[in-house]
């Protein structure tokens, strides 16, 4: 469990993982994010689960801001999602990898909702489902025939 959030990090411990605190790690737009790559690039070679949390995009919802939010998801996406994803074609490294958001927090509500959750699936092992959707998003998921209804479920399609 790589995390800045508190309440994560207890539930690390609780389901037994290792929780990995990775310095300058805080939760918001200025968290360490090499470091947390370089933790769970680390962690992968030893673990058969690590779990990458990002809290800045979660956060910048509920501030409201749109500027924030989006820094937020194009940072996740450029400087954790995108060397990961490098570093295991590299080092060519077996791996499934799911993102998705813990629950969606839109800037209009500044609180969570119970909206349905965007995910991608990448796995160097084999091709998963391919669905044509046109991008990641909520507006895509709504669209999509491909529902996972319960948290558990989804984990079960990456596992299987």
């Amino acid at each position: 469990m790589i995390t800045a959030v508190h309440l994560l990090k207890g539930l690390g411990l609780s389901t037994g993982m290792e929780v990995i605190n990775v310095p300058g790690a805080t939760g918001y737009l200025d968290t360490n994010y090499s470091g947390k790559v370089k933790a769970a690039i680390n962690a992968i070679k030893r673990r058969e689960v690590v779990f990458v949390h990002v809290e800045a995009p979660d956060e910048a919802g509920h501030e409201g801001d749109i500027k924030h939010k989006l820094k937020a998801i194009e940072d996740f996406d450029r400087l954790v999602v995108g060397p990961i994803l490098e570093k295991i074609r590299l080092k060519k490294i077996n791996a499934k990898i799911l993102v998705l958001p813990d629950h969606p927090t839109p800037i209009k509500y500044k609180t969570h909702t119970a909206d349905p959750v965007p995910f991608a699936i990448f796995s160097s092992y084999n091709k998963l489902c391919s669905l044509k959707i046109k991008g990641y998003s909520e507006r895509q998921i709504r669209k999509s025939k491909f529902k996972i209804k319960h948290g558990h479920e989804l984990l079960a399609y990456l596992f299987k």
